[in-house]
């Protein structure tokens, strides 16, 4: 019996390519040119290349499809409080730790090394974010650890080292670290100062410290940053997984949290039951000595919004180039083209001001107090507002492939999964916009910062001008300011990607945003632009081919 008809044709399928290179986005060689970087761009498009590659995209999604695994005693009832993953994650460690993502910038001789991680950390989120969280702690610690010179001068290096080494052995043998962060508890959530973890001084100098963390970061990291409270207050402790006479240090993971996304990456709840740790700064300055690791890590929540946003807005544009709908490409059918340019728009702006942000890090690790005023208010801001438009710009790319978008081979429900969690992590949305109020209260040399860099940008187009001096009349005017707070760190965000894309950006894409963001052109979703605005260019500069 032969078949009379041939059911399973495959016909007007966007089959995306096997191999692509993000770093090939625009924004990323835009930045280095200005920053006179270029020539480390061969080797930010190597990252790219790889991050890209059919290879790593296997990768992240067989880590993502085996989520870790706890292990809380061994075979013959020992505990051992391990956690194990798919061999596909320490793929990705191991390569991420290569490519310098980890703690190299600190000792990187060449210029903008900051900058430059950041690039890196852009292209290669590409392939899977869960794992880059281990990554990013160990780039975050240094400058929290450099409060105590002798634990830095042991283990900086070691978090320096492009080399991953997973195994649990006492830290000053091994080959390289990882290091993570263990800050929160159940009855106080961002409010660390509730913490109750105690810290005991022994008579050796050491502390011992007991106490029940809610969320605790890739817990198989070699060190933990940690908050715990002596007579003094608050206080950053250092604890490792192995203490330096080789036996393990009392750490005991009671659960690995089930989440939204995230799932390659482990997130634990961890209990101290005496646990050697080593101080950290000054008693009673531990919430002052851990920002300096949590101002680096939101600049990682940036990264992660960034990377989702251009991740999908290329998938998208690629699907719509490729796909026909009513004897029309998908790319040409104006509603659509509008939509794509609109969020297209939204990551450039985003990579943008992340991106400019990484460089100020550089200006800062130089000592520049002046880049450290702005970037303490410039992080802030950008990272309630960034991050906040990461779930809605992730939700229309997903849309753009109809009923193909819901479905996990697309891979485009792991994005939206991933999208809520750096609007969440390091301070939730209410969260950054009062630390941004705060450094308003206490540190007005940075709004005097802020203000200084915007007007940078005065001349460069009316509507602009006319937005600075409408933020100008609301920062003047104090009154009930944690009552609007949200509104107005949302306007700060709002015109200093403006004012970096005004100066710097490509004309396309800054006429839209300000025309949109700043203005009154735009509607209350996505694709609403209306006529006049050069949607080729925009979409050429999204149109990079990717998985």
């Amino acid at each position: 019996m032969t078949s009379s008809v041939a059911t399973h044709t495959v016909l007007n399928q966007a089959v995306q390519p096997t191999d692509s290179n993000p770093a090939e986005y625009p924004p990323i060689a835009e930045a280095l040119a200005r920053a006179g970087a270029s020539e480390r761009l061969p080797e930010v498009l190597a990252v790219g290349a790889a991050a890209g590659s059919a290879e790593v995209v296997e990768w992240g999604d067989r880590a993502e499809a085996h989520p870790p695994v706890l292990r809380t005693h061994d075979r013959y009832g020992y505990r051992i409080d391990e956690v194990a993953y798919d061999p596909a994650y320490h793929q990705l460690m191991t390569q991420a730790a290569k490519f310098g993502l980890t703690g190299y910038a600190w000792v990187d001789p060449q210029p903008n090394p900051h900058l430059v991680r950041a690039a890196k950390t852009l292209a290669w989120m590409h392939g899977d974010l869960g794992h880059t969280c281990p990554i990013a702690m160990t780039y975050a610690v240094v400058p929290a650890l450099r409060h105590n010179p002798e634990l830095a001068a042991t283990y900086e290096p070691l978090f320096a080292a492009r080399s991953y080494d997973p195994v649990l052995s006492v830290p000053a043998q091994k080959r390289s670290l990882t290091a993570g962060m263990s800050m929160t508890e159940k009855q106080g959530g961002s409010d660390v100062r509730a913490n109750t973890t105690r810290a005991e001084l022994q008579a050796d100098g050491i502390y011992r410290i007991t106490g029940h963390k809610w969320f605790t970061s890739a817990p198989m990291s070699d060190v933990f940053l940690m908050l715990a409270q002596t007579e003094a207050g608050s206080t950053c402790f250092l604890v490792p997984r192995i203490c330096p006479d080789g036996t393990r240090n009392s750490l005991f993971l009671q659960r690995l949290k089930d989440k939204l996304g995230n799932k390659s990456n482990a997130s634990s709840e961890l209990e101290y039951d005496a646990a050697l740790g080593w101080r950290v700064g000054a008693e009673g300055r531990g919430v002052p000595t851990i920002t300096e690791m949590v101002n680096l890590t939101r600049l990682e929540c940036l990264l992660q919004t960034s990377s989702i946003m251009s991740t999908g807005v290329r998938r998208a544009a690629f699907h719509a180039t490729h796909r026909l709908a009513f004897g029309h490409h998908l790319i040409d059918q104006p509603m659509m083209r509008n939509v794509l340019a609109d969020l297209a728009v939204e990551a450039e702006a985003a990579a943008s001001v992340t991106l400019w942000l990484a460089g100020l890090t550089d200006r800062v690790a130089t000592g520049d107090n002046s880049a450290a005023s702005l970037r303490r208010i410039s992080l802030a801001v950008s990272k309630y507002y960034v991050c906040k438009r990461g779930p809605m710009h992730a939700a229309e790319t997903l849309e753009a492939f109809g009923g193909n978008g819901y479905v996990e081979e697309s891979r485009m429900p792991r994005l939206f999964r991933e999208a809520p969690l750096p609007s969440v992590w390091e301070g939730t949305g209410n969260v950054a916009a009062l630390d941004a109020l705060r450094a308003m209260r206490r540190q007005p040399d940075t709004v005097a910062a802020f203000l200084d860099e915007i007007h940078l940008a005065e001349g460069c187009d009316s509507r602009l001008d006319v937005a600075i001096a409408g933020l100008e009349k609301q920062l003047a005017d104090p009154d009930e300011i944690e009552y609007r707070g949200r509104a107005l760190v949302g306007s700060m965000a709002k015109v200093l990607q403006g004012s970096l894309l005004a100066r710097y950006g490509n004309p396309a894409v800054a006429d839209i945003f300000l025309a949109t963001r700043l203005g009154d052109r735009w509607g209350d979703v996505f694709g609403a632009l209306p006529r006049g605005f050069d949607l080729d260019t925009v979409l050429d500069r999204a149109r990079t081919e990717t998985h």
